[in-house]
């Protein structure tokens, strides 16, 4: 079931509805259910994965709970290798066994493993991760073992958070999920205005945008300079309104609920230094990846060779987990080298500065700054976008072949019509306008100091933008696929 569906906007208030009318103690009861029923819309046969991999994690760490931490090694396997086990078998089999066959071809060795037809549960990245992250956490005594099944359950399942994020941790939901919670109208309102704003990032922002991008990199060879440049740098922002959007509208849905979820992203694309576009980007795996896989490796508290190969390790997973792909995994590996090379270079960088007393002009140096993180992050999302590698090595060689003769306006329409093309662009500005204000706080708080009527314009102007400029093609969000 799509967030941006008609589907959920029956869902969710019905949802809402039997929850406050219910006893606590048994809304986690409907919550369960909704978030499987919620889960099961896209392919019932999906929810026996997730429930085998909730039992499995459960059963780890419950059995943890029961001995003392030099025992628990045997259990903690037993999560984290079924987790694995399952995202190898259903993520990563078919792009071994591609990869595996063309290893064989190139060295001329008579070797062909067939493809699988197996199919990308939905969510299954997400879930998985925060089943391994409960391991963990209960293994080294952060959090106790959850002992009731159900609400471990609707952890694992909670519908808002359940395929795109954000990755949660035990320790914050659990105790949320005991809560008693009455209904309060400031919460829920803030949760609709919070799933509204997402929806117009999703629905008139980033749907629209991707008529443009798909045109030029689903039809990469036919396109040479400025439409590879446009296309480029319209899927920086095709890609955040649509994840960041789906991340509103779950954690707008859950405060609805009563459930806090975490902030998944902190105006990104205003990252002075691709470090700090890794703590407002994707917040909820960046920080998983942070205490989970770069923090045990030994952080950055090492020898210098020994750091740069923690955060490139740690990148190349991330590239990994987001697609079983070669693109994926050079998206990965070259946000490691940008942190590597950006790690190396800190202090003459700091010296250039000062030596051009760029720092006494602080808007100037920021803004330099902001365009040259914006510029590599945009880059880089050339890997992440081209269906493969060939049409990745196309778009880079060809960004500015014959730029001048393909800067033209009928040109950069590609293949929409003008009217379309500057309602996109404006659409984009607008967003961009908002996140500028946001420097400043919260609009929603600064939206509560002012006039109800024109506070309700505002709001009731969102909603006719969303059914006015709605693209009449309806886009999955894009993390689905991971």
């Amino acid at each position: 079931m799509l967030f941006n569906s008609f589907e959920y906007i029956l869902f969710l208030p019905t949802v809402a509805i039997l929850f406050f009318v219910l006893p606590h103690k048994h809304r986690w009861i409907l919550l369960l259910a909704a978030s499987y029923f919620f889960y099961m819309y896209w392919d019932p046969k999906y929810a026996l994965l997730l429930a085998g991999s909730t039992l499995i994690s459960y059963y780890s760490g419950y059995k943890m709970g029961q001995v003392p931490k030099a025992k628990r090694l045997p259990y903690l396997y037993l999560s984290i290798i079924s987790s694995l086990g399952i995202l190898t078998i259903f993520k990563y089999l078919n792009f071994l066994t591609d990869s595996a066959n063309k290893a064989a071809e190139l060295l001329n060795i008579a070797y062909a493993a067939p493809a699988l037809a197996i199919i990308l549960p939905v969510g299954v990245s997400f879930y998985l991760f925060q089943t391994m992250s409960y391991a963990i956490d209960v293994y080294n005594d952060k959090i106790k073992p959850e002992k009731h099944l159900g609400i471990y359950s609707l952890y694992v399942s909670f519908f808002p958070q359940l395929v795109a994020g954000p990755i949660e941790r035990a320790g914050n939901i659990l105790p949320q999920l005991r809560t008693h919670v009455s209904p309060n109208q400031k919460r829920i309102l803030d949760g609709l205005k919070l799933i509204v704003w997402g929806l117009f990032k999703k629905i008139v922002v980033a749907d629209r945008i991707a008529a443009l991008v798909n045109e030029v990199y689903n039809n990469a060879p036919m396109y040479e300079g400025a439409p590879l440049l446009l296309a480029t740098v319209l899927f920086s922002f095709q890609i955040y309104c649509d994840f960041s959007g789906y991340s509103d509208i779950a954690i707008g849905t859950a405060q609805i609920f009563g459930i806090k979820l975490m902030d998944n992203f902190k105006r990104p694309y205003f990252s002075k230094s691709i470090a700090e576009f890794w703590r407002r980007w994707h917040i909820s795996l960046s920080s998983w990846l942070k205490d989970y896989i770069y923090i045990p490796l030994g952080g950055s508290r090492t020898v210098k060779w020994r750091w740069y190969y923690n955060l490139f390790i740690t990148f190349l997973i991330s590239g990994l987990w987001h697609g079983a792909a070669w693109t994926f995994v050079l998206w990965g590996a070259l946000h490691g080298l940008y942190l590597i090379v950006g790690a190396m270079t800190k202090s003459t960088r700091e010296r250039l500065t000062k030596a051009i007393r760029l720092h006494k002009a602080p808007f100037l140096n920021k803004l330099i700054k902001v365009t040259i993180t914006f510029s590599l992050v945009t880059f880089s999302w050339i890997l992440f976008r081209a269906n493969s590698i060939t049409d990745a090595k196309h778009i880079i060689t060809n960004l500015f072949t014959n730029f001048s003769q393909t800067l033209n306006l009928e040109t950069l329409y590609l293949g929409q019509t003008k009217y379309y093309f500057w309602i996109t662009i404006g659409s984009v500005l607008a967003m961009e306008l908002v996140h500028l204000i946001q420097r400043h706080g919260s609009i929603r708080h600064m939206l509560s100091t002012k006039p109800l009527v024109l506070r309700w314009s505002i709001y009731l102007m969102l909603i006719f933008s969303i059914v006015l400029f709605s693209y009449t093609e309806q886009y999955e969000f894009i993390y689905f696929q991971f």
